[in-house]
């Protein structure tokens, strides 16, 4: 699964990042393509544990479309707030 390729490479980028910080005085600088690449994987890993709640749950799919409509939004509010981003403008 993509899941299970993807996830050393994402602890090796957490690795490097925590390091940056214990070491650094300086924010990292990143770029919008980066911003956008960021929110694209972190969607991506809490749709997929989202999945792993609903089935636990044994939800309907009209719940889990809802749920997961909602995360986005919520997300994208987040962003906007924080920082003035409109994620839809990112694509």
């Amino acid at each position: 699964m993509i899941g299970e390729k993807l996830s050393p490479i994402l602890v090796n980028i957490e690795e490097s990042l925590l390091e940056f910080e214990a070491n650094a005085a300086l924010k990292p600088g990143y770029t919008d393509d980066g911003f956008r690449a960021a929110i694209k994987i972190f969607m991506s890993t809490l749709l997929d544990k989202m999945y792993n709640l609903q089935e636990e749950e044994n939800m309907e799919i009209k719940n889990r479309i809802l749920m997961a409509e909602k995360a986005g939004e919520d997300f994208r509010n987040f962003i906007k707030n924080y920082t003035d981003i409109d994620t839809f403008k990112l694509y």
